[in-house]
């Protein structure tokens, strides 16, 4: 029965929009319900998959997941001719990721139900985004990845071309354009692990009991780990997230930073670094070098923008950084640490982003400059703001405060001089971060209210809604965050076993 619920996940959205078809764009009321029910059911199945799997851990698993201790695991032939199978499983690092998904995704469409233009379409698009992004998380038939891994980049195009504002053309041209490069990169390697692993299977689990030739994995994997990394904004690939984010409806920026911009920092993980761990040893220090930009200009960058959705994008640039570092330290702990932000920031940046949209749909502005004295009239959506900032600033109690402190920890075990250096300037640059939050928010929420802004209202009920769930799970990660580590030290231990014992 549980695996029937879990391939029910990628199913459902995809059902949903083949529901919808036959109804007309103007029933706009009766297509938000079945769209909001969707999403919500969704996330309860998630909800409780995700419980079962921290109730099974201990228990064996199936022997034809190993090495990973996958459950739910599914294996159907699919494209005979090219070896290509339906293969899904779940274990607790991609279980949380695809809960973390249901969570954006339910909000992204309550924020959304007043969104203008044919909103059949707009419902749709997110579903057909929310299958990708479940898809790529459950998969484990590297052709089955790539195709789920290619839908968002056309639907995130979609959605900012149609349905975003400013340059919006420009920007998911931008943000679809680099997102296809990386792919390409992606692309070009998965032939060559397919054909270097005996060309008779593209199963993750089976090409990761064959040693790939050194030579082979030397360009390989920098090629694949940067067009992974190409959707994490590492540098200097972090050009289209600004300009994307600045573009898109907010539930597109929800969607995309908060769970989109996880697919790039997963696949280097789950794919890249798991598949070929002797070069991921060669490569990831040079990976470190790169995070200076992204954990110490990026809060600089952040600094001297006045456009909201720019500071929350650069604020991301940085976040996402640290992931990098987790990895790069490899170290179980540094390991544990970027699978725990990729958790935190994904709350943190849907919270920051369903904030960000509530202010600019009331005050039709994203510029802190001609704001102030905001929160007189909109307490709630500010509170709702400012707990992002606490959040981000990595205030114990949040969340990041343990993915971060987890990952410094994990970088401070690699014997690294380059690793150490560039840990101890991203601890400096949270006084950075406190900056641009601090001044955001008090340029934003204080002093004189402007006249033009006296008819603000509050948020309503389901935005409030939307603020109250985002922030639990924020608190509820930084307080309790001992069953979290437990499920994701399971999943991460076989990748970091393969990766201890490569011999160079």
């Amino acid at each position: 029965m549980n695996t029937i619920l879990f391939n029910s996940i990628w199913v459902l959205p995809l059902l949903t929009v083949l529901a919808c078809v036959l109804i007309p764009a103007t029933y706009e009321k009766t297509l938000r319900t079945i769209h909001v029910t969707s999403a919500t059911i969704v996330l309860a199945i998630v909800c409780y998959l995700t419980y079962a799997i921290y109730a099974l851990s201990g228990t064996p698993t199936d022997p034809a997941a190993a090495p990973l201790a996958l459950r739910f695991f599914t294996d159907i032939p699919w494209l005979s001719m090219f070896n290509a199978h339906y293969i899904v499983g779940a274990d607790g690092l991609n279980m949380l990721l695809l809960a973390l998904t249901a969570f954006i995704v339910w909000a992204g469409v309550l924020v959304s139900l007043k969104i203008k233009g044919n909103q059949k379409i707009f419902f749709a698009l997110i579903q057909l985004l929310a299958t990708s992004v479940y898809g790529v998380y459950m998969s484990f038939d590297l052709v089955l990845f790539f195709v789920f891994y290619e839908m968002e980049a056309l639907c995130m195009y979609l959605m900012i071309a149609c349905y975003g504002s400013g340059k919006r053309d420009y920007g998911g041209k931008k943000l679809t354009l680099t997102l296809a490069f990386g792919s390409s990169m992606i692309l070009a390697t998965l032939f060559g692990l397919y054909f270097e692993s005996g060309a008779t299977s593209w199963n993750l689990i089976e090409i990761a009991k064959t040693t790939l030739p050194m030579d082979f994995q030397m360009w390989a994997f920098p090629l694949m780990f940067m067009g992974f990394a190409v959707s994490s904004s590492l540098f200097p690939f972090h050009f289209w997230s600004p300009d994307g984010h600045s573009a898109a409806p907010t539930a597109v920026s929800m969607l995309a930073a908060g769970v989109m911009m996880k697919m790039g920092a997963y696949g280097c993980l789950r794919v890249a670094m798991f598949l070929m761990p002797e070069a991921a040893k060669i490569w990831l220090p040079y990976v470190v070098a790169l995070l200076i930009f992204n954990v110490v200009l990026g809060p600089f960058i952040a600094i001297r923008h006045k456009d909201l959705k720019y500071i929350t994008a650069y604020s991301s640039i940085s976040h996402l950084g640290l992931i990098f570092l987790g990895l790069a330290a490899l170290t179980p702990i540094g390991l544990r640490g970027a699978s725990l932000q990729m958790i935190s920031h994904g709350f943190l940046t849907g919270l920051f982003f369903a904030t960000i949209g509530m202010i600019y749909e009331r005050t039709h502005t994203r510029d802190i400059t001609e704001m102030g004295g905001i929160m007189r009239k909109m307490p709630f959506l500010g509170v709702g703001f400012v707990l992002a900032g606490f959040a981000g600033l990595g205030l114990p109690g949040f969340s990041g405060f343990i993915a971060e402190s987890t990952i410094f920890i994990g970088a401070f075990q690699q014997d690294s001089t380059l690793t150490r250096i560039v840990t101890i300037l991203a601890i400096l640059s949270i006084t950075t971060t406190a900056v641009y939050i601090l001044q955001t928010a008090n340029r934003m929420l204080h002093g004189p209210l402007p006249q033009k802004y006296e008819s603000l209202t509050d948020g309503c009920f389901r935005e409030k809604l939307v603020i109250v769930v985002l922030v639990a799970c924020l608190l509820f990660i930084g307080v309790c965050p001992g069953w979290i580590s437990e499920l994701l030290d399971q999943s991460i231990a076989p990748i970091f076993e393969k990766i201890s014992s490569a011999g160079l």
